[in-house]
């Protein structure tokens, strides 16, 4: 089985850190402060919150009018400093779009009273906040089997479902299927690499483990577990990938975290989707918020201690050796290209722009019209996405 996760990598060495844990919870800094990873993590999901809803809205009017955001683990409303959480943000978003705001249903739930108290009240002090037709359902339960059950048994509306609890606790794919299953329903949820890599290997956890990965894949990720950081790495998360995609999370797309003191995973952000259009929308905002880009290839992490003096890797130029190899005696366009090969890679749009302008400019292609016919008049030759037929060399 290709390793799609080692595509989408690019062979980066990753490791293990220590984070957060549910029994430190009171000595946690997370809500401490809001640190960039945080509002990282936040501008992702509302900007796919804004882009998913711009898609799914249009179908939703013809039918019940409504499409939801459901936040099972949501904190409170701002963290120490005064910044927004993820629920605001969202909340703020909904209140400035005039189609949103009508139909747009929240559900907000954290199993610690004074975190939803604390929510409730950030939520009620946002400006407009009435304008919402629907009022924000802040909820106080523990994350189980009749959460699951509600889910299961109700055919929802289209529904972007964030999931970010504390360590993996609650966090099953029963739960993330039981929104799935439905039409216009995508899963973000966080994923504590660390903590999860130790608790495969810990019969403390085992029901945790089984309840993420199923029993079967667990017992198959132990006996790799000696590996070396950066394969266990790669097996863990491909392990992920796969048990997504058989519960029928078609596309799956992670973004990393590295720790602040040293060049080591501590967790990512999964976004599961059953549709091909929402991996494309959240392949460009991951993107956009990466902490570096090598050859303008996105690194889909972020990483604070990353030095691009010490890299070597050469994306574009992998690219551009695929692309050869991939179509080789095949005449298509750029969208047909970038179509048929940026799944399970780190290549976005731009990308595919650049390398095939450099195959044609190297003369490793023939382009119908030729660069020619398409430079404009301060020299730029365009390419675009449909009107301009490649074709690829036999090998």
């Amino acid at each position: 089985m290709k390793n799609n996760y080692a595509l989408f990598k690019a062979s980066k060495e990753q490791s293990q850190i220590k984070t957060r844990s549910v029994k430190n919870k009171q000595n946690d800094s997370f809500f401490e402060e809001s640190k960039e990873q945080s509002q990282i993590k936040a501008r992702i999901v509302k900007n796919y919150l804004w882009a998913w809803a711009k898609i799914i809205m249009p179908w939703a009017q013809t039918r019940r009018n409504k499409i939801a955001y459901i936040d099972l683990f949501s904190g409170p409303g701002r963290y120490k400093n005064g910044k927004k959480s993820t629920p605001i943000l969202v909340l703020e978003t909904a209140i400035q779009d005039k189609d949103m705001k009508e139909m747009l249903v929240t559900i907000f739930n954290d199993a610690d009273s004074n975190q939803s108290e604390s929510l409730k009240k950030a939520i009620y002090s946002i400006p407009n906040i009435e304008q919402l037709k629907h009022k924000p359902s802040i909820l106080n339960s523990e994350v189980g089997e009749e959460i699951y059950h509600i889910f299961e048994e109700k055919d929802l509306i289209p529904t972007l479902f964030f999931i970010d609890p504390w360590g993996y606790k609650g966090l099953s794919l029963r739960l993330i299927n039981s929104v799935l299953k439905n039409w216009g329903c995508d899963c973000i949820f966080f994923f504590n690499y660390n903590r999860i890599s130790a608790g495969l290997t810990n019969p403390k956890v085992e029901e945790h483990m089984n309840a993420l990965f199923g029993e079967e894949r667990v017992k198959e990720l132990r006996i790799q577990m000696s590996s070396s950081p950066s394969k266990k790495e790669l097996v863990i998360m491909e392990a992920m990938q796969q048990a997504l995609k058989e519960m029928g999370g078609k596309y799956v797309l992670p973004f990393g975290f590295k720790s602040l003191s040293a060049n080591r995973t501590s967790h990512y952000i999964i976004f599961v989707t059953k549709h091909v259009r929402g991996y494309e929308i959240m392949k460009e905002i991951m993107a956009k918020e990466s902490s570096y880009a090598e050859q303008s290839v996105p690194s889909f992490e972020y990483n604070p201690s990353f030095d691009s003096q010490t890299s070597f890797l050469c994306p574009l130029d992998t690219l551009k050796d695929q692309l050869l190899n991939k179509f080789a005696s095949r005449t298509m366009t750029r969208k047909e290209v970038y179509e048929q090969h940026h799944i399970g890679t780190r290549y976005i749009k731009e990308n595919y722009r650049s390398a095939l302008l450099q195959l044609e400019k190297e003369g490793q292609i023939i382009t119908n019209p030729p660069a020619v016919q398409r430079r404009k008049l301060k020299g730029e030759v365009t390419l675009s996405e449909t009107k301009v037929k490649m074709t690829f060399p036999s090998i």
